[in-house]
């Protein structure tokens, strides 16, 4: 198993970001739902933060990050709008959200798991952790929701 690096480590937590950024972005305008609406934007507020959070630590330590390809965007894009037009129920949504938040919760756990020690830098670490407990409560918020 190769073990991962602090810089790849940062990556993840960046793509994370971006891509939940992205999916509520896309999720938002078909929501009806006041309650799931306020849920979607205090989750976006977050992911926005960490995600700056991890760019000022890129720059401060010369790591480039990339964003999701345009391709990867659109995929997104059209994915999400055509489960949300079929159904924007609260329970379809947080569904679709739940689903989201742990294929990122696995990636960061994956990610933080083959971090090599003696690679690790704690600010990263930490970050990571830090959007780790985000995802975690977001998982539980989602459900619930629809309990």
């Amino acid at each position: 198993m190769e073990l991962k690096k602090s810089e790849e480590v940062l990556a993840e937590v960046h793509r994370n970001c971006m891509i939940a950024i992205q999916s509520i972005s896309n999720i938002l305008p078909e929501v009806d739902d006041t309650d799931v609406k306020e849920e979607l934007l205090r989750q976006h507020e977050e992911y926005e933060k960490i995600c700056g959070k991890a760019s000022i630590l890129a720059k401060d330590k010369n790591i480039e990050l990339k964003d999701p390809s345009p391709i990867k965007k659109a995929m997104l894009w059209s994915s999400i709008k055509m489960n949300a037009i079929k159904d924007n129920s609260r329970a379809h949504i947080a569904e679709m959200m739940t689903q989201g938040t742990v294929m990122g919760i696995t990636a960061l756990k994956n990610s933080l798991s083959d971090m090599s020690e003696q690679m690790s830098d704690n600010e990263i670490e930490q970050l990571a952790e830090e959007l780790l407990h985000s995802e975690e409560q977001f998982e539980k918020n989602w459900k619930n929701l629809i309990a």
